[in-house]
């Protein structure tokens, strides 16, 4: 989970303890220390500048010293009291350029006349077209602060994202044609280099993996899944396959990845079920079928939550209830497993689409609350469509039954209510595949990178 940081100026003409005709002074400094001591306590890491600035060489100097420090994601102006406009556009424009992020927050209240000054700035910047977030609210007020958080953890995405790498291992999967990217776009609109290769190298480095790596990694997999798996060939190279993928990635410094899986490797080595549980299970970013738009989604809310993150066919949707069944073929990171269905290890299991066979992960997703999500595209148009959503466990006395009903019951099961009108998500969707994170506060932040990125939201 991501820890973003701002950079912290206040504003405002009238400073250094000028005080107003009631004698009283313009810029309140106790409010001030509240508000960075309520964006620090909310988890963001707050570096502030030094003075309150008012004139053009002060903005320049501020605006400067933000640009160029690489950890700062996003700038947070407070409006401390009215300013001229025009001693701060120039410096915020240019500051901008470098693609970081900018809230201008006004706090409410008389002292200091503090609604000006955030008006006449946040008007210039509409004026000559900067892009930035305007928040108009008290610090006690929870929603400004899920604001101003939501915000900056966007922008810190956006900023990681760009001169990141994608790697693909393979082609198209399945005949996929809504998971493919077109590298132009995505430099252009996230700074993302697409970078391919086959998988004749995974299978090289699965099979050079020794006999003590696949040692050191069983306890591991027995704290995961309460047991080793049976040692057979098939289960010793999906164990070779996750070794060789976390090698491979690692050595080629890709941020996130996707993998073909079938045909393929599925078909001549292994399936990559486990392999992709496990990746998952270490914070990787990744999907399967060569699909780029859901490993980015994937990859996102893995940056954003707490927990990991489940991506999985949309395999029943009931219009009625809401109800959404998320079955992954095999692929799950065994953390997310409740107590009601424990991470277990099975099998792929299905022949027509991979005939070397190879481990999966068996569990049902725990409880919680958290979103739906996955980006696509149409007419060659990015798109993400993003709901909130409950995770819950059947009766325990309709498990079996829920399981038995899509016909697989060893693969893994997420059971859904979406919180959306169902139709509207449908009609927007652009996939099979349903990527679940965990965390409430992942709704806002996605909301805000699709702002700050160009990307349409669609919030049915």
């Amino acid at each position: 989970m991501i820890q973003a940081t701002i950079g912290f100026i206040v504003f405002g003409v009238h400073k250094d303890g000028l005080k107003d005709p009631m004698g009283t002074p313009f810029i309140d400094d106790a409010l001030v220390q509240r508000a960075k001591s309520s964006l620090v306590a909310a988890g963001l890491r707050v570096i502030e500048y030094h003075i309150v600035v008012a004139s053009k060489e002060e903005a320049s100097a501020a605006f400067k010293k933000m640009k160029c420090d690489d950890t700062i994601d996003a700038v947070v102006l407070f409006s401390g009291t009215w300013v001229w406009a025009a001693h701060m556009v120039g410096a915020i424009r240019d500051y901008c350029a470098s693609g970081k992020g900018l809230l201008l927050w006004t706090h409410p209240g008389f002292q200091g006349w503090r609604p000006v000054g955030g008006l006449v700035l946040h008007g210039g910047l509409l004026e000559i077209g900067v892009q930035h977030k305007f928040v108009y609210g008290s610090l006690e007020e929870q929603d400004t602060v899920i604001k101003i958080v939501s915000y900056t953890r966007a922008s810190h995405l956006k900023n990681f994202l760009n001169m990141s790498t994608i790697g693909t291992f393979g082609g198209r999967g399945m005949g996929q044609t809504c998971g493919a990217a077109d590298p132009s776009q995505w430099m252009r609109m996230f700074g993302i280099d697409i970078d391919s290769r086959d998988t004749e190298e995974l299978k090289q480095t699965a099979e050079a993996i020794s006999t003590e790596e696949l040692n050191d990694l069983q306890p591991r997999l027995k704290q995961l899944f309460g047991k080793e798996p049976e040692r057979n060939a098939v289960s010793e190279r999906s164990m070779r396959l996750y070794l060789a993928l976390r090698k491979v990635v690692a050595k080629e410094r890709f941020d996130f990845y996707t993998i073909q899986s079938f045909p393929g490797l599925a078909g001549d080595y292994s399936a990559t079920c486990f392999a992709q549980s496990m990746m998952l299970e270490d914070g990787v970013g990744t999907s399967t079928l060569g699909d780029f738009n859901t490993a980015l989604t994937v990859l996102l809310l893995t940056k954003l939550s707490k927990e990991r993150v489940y991506y999985g066919d949309l395999q029943h949707i009931d219009k009625k209830t809401r109800e959404i069944k998320i079955i992954g073929d095999g692929a799950c990171p065994p953390s997310l497993a409740s107590k009601l269905g424990p991470a277990g290890f099975s099998e792929h299991g299905i022949p027509t689409e991979g005939e070397a066979g190879g481990l999966s992960v068996r569990l049902i997703c725990k409880v919680g609350e958290g979103v739906l999500a996955r980006l696509g595209r149409v007419n060659g148009e990015f798109q993400m469509v993003i709901t909130r959503a409950s995770i819950f466990e059947p009766a325990p006395d309709q498990i079996e039954d829920r399981l038995n009903e899509c016909g697989i019951p060893f693969w893994p099961h997420g059971f859904v209510t979406a919180h959306c009108d169902i139709e509207v998500l449908l009609q927007h969707w652009t996939n099979e595949y349903a990527c679940l994170g965990y965390g409430e506060e992942l709704y806002p932040a996605l909301v805000d990178f699709c702002e700050i990125t160009g990307i349409r939201a669609i919030l049915p």
